[in-house]
């Protein structure tokens, strides 16, 4: 059924690099998830009418949060379709993660709303019916919302959207929440114990921690994010592919939503090069990340001193000595400076996020005292930073 959808309602729905195609994926989600919620509503508070329950009428306005939610998606990926402006030189895709925060409030307002009606179900209980009927009803929506999730789960994967994904987890809650109501109609038919307050509370909470899950993934492209160590390797190795580049370090990659990216890099350039060939290389590569990476990236030249053979094994020395300590650090823009008594070693190191303040002062003189054991005219100096990539 999702394969057809697709085939039926999204042309050129293979090319999923394509701002259109992926706007055309996120409108089909949305009417989708928004016909489907409806009718799970419908369903779902006529069975919690018939049945005097809250817990079922909990988790039929949880599916209208849903449908708004799709409504709002709706909305938020035509918006973020929209093409650059004077206003918005890097696009509107962030606004797709806005739409998806403002659901995220939707839900968890549904939570909080039958939470205090479930406490006033435990406090003033009322008896329970059971029908066979409504508890197929209720049953058929399960099936209906473990499609519905995989439905945005495939959509999400093929266009890489957060949305989505988060959508589909979602739709994953409703179902445990909607089997949970179940059970607690079925233990009132066999034992005639009132449960349905208390089963109110767990699908409000379901609810609510699903609200705070969305809210989590959509805030993270907006406040920013570390480099996926995929996509990390794919820009490096695209970088360093290019006869006349060493090396890379120090790439960082800005969101401006899920079709639109910039990045920064250092490249490292042999420095007997000339300066103008270096350039002319730069520019050709940062032409080619446009159009083969769809990636607006701005590169940095490093010069590095490739035929001295002395600059070359102090540097692999103090690499060694680095491993040692820890073997997630790394080095780059190693330079040395002689000197008559002394001899100076500058370069940076990238640390793990995971180090803090005391462990990057502790670092800093164990890297100090052992590389200066290897000669005692060694004199570091040198800038910790943290990376940009996502620790896998």
């Amino acid at each position: 059924m999702t394969d057809f959808l697709v085939r039926r309602f999204i042309k050129n729905y293979q090319n999923t690099e394509s701002s259109q195609v992926r706007t055309e994926y996120g409108v089909l989600a949305s009417i989708v998830g928004i016909f489907c919620n409806i009718l799970l509503f419908a369903g779902k508070l006529a069975v919690g009418l018939v049945l005097g329950s809250v817990s079922v009428m909990a988790d039929a306005f949880n599916n209208l949060s849903d449908a708004a939610s799709s409504v709002i998606g709706f909305v938020g990926v035509k918006m973020a379709g929209k093409p650059a402006d004077r206003e918005h030189p890097f696009g509107h895709g962030r606004i797709e993660y806005i739409a998806a925060l403002v659901v995220a409030f939707l839900v968890i307002q549904v939570g909080f709303t039958f939470f205090q009606s479930s406490v006033e179900k435990i406090r003033q209980p009322e008896a329970l019916s059971f029908d066979l009927v409504s508890m197929l009803i209720l049953l058929a929506s399960v099936l209906v919302k473990l499609w519905l999730g995989r439905f945005n789960k495939v959509l999400g994967k093929r266009i890489h959207s957060t949305v989505m994904q988060a959508a589909a987890a979602d739709a994953l809650g409703d179902v445990i929440t909607t089997l949970a109501t179940m059970a607690s109609i079925l233990f009132f038919y066999f034992t005639e114990i009132n449960v349905d307050g208390f089963v109110g509370i767990l699908v409000s909470l379901v609810v609510i921690w699903a609200g705070i899950g969305i809210a989590k993934d959509t805030l993270e492209p907006l406040i920013g994010q570390p480099v996926d160590p995929k996509l990390y390797r794919e820009i490096t190795d695209f970088v360093e592919s290019y006869d006349g580049i060493l090396g890379s370090h120090d790439l960082i990659v800005h969101n401006y939503g899920p079709t639109r990216s910039l990045a920064s890099i250092h490249a490292e350039v042999p420095s007997d090069v000339d300066i103008e060939t270096s350039h002319e290389i730069i520019d050709r590569i940062e032409r080619d990340a446009v159009r083969k990476l769809g990636l607006f990236l701005v590169i940095h030249m490093d010069p590095v001193a490739v035929k001295d053979e002395r600059v070359t094994e102090l540097k692999e020395q103090v690499t060694a000595v680095l491993k040692k300590i820890d073997e997630r650090l790394s080095l780059h823009d190693f330079r040395v400076v002689d000197g008559e008594h002394q001899i100076n070693l500058i370069f940076d190191v990238v640390v793990p996020h995971s180090y803090r303040e005391k462990d990057m002062t502790r670092l800093h003189l164990d890297i100090i005292e052992k590389v200066s054991e290897l000669d005692s005219r060694y004199q570091c100096v040198v800038t910790l930073e943290n990376g940009y990539v996502a620790e896998e």
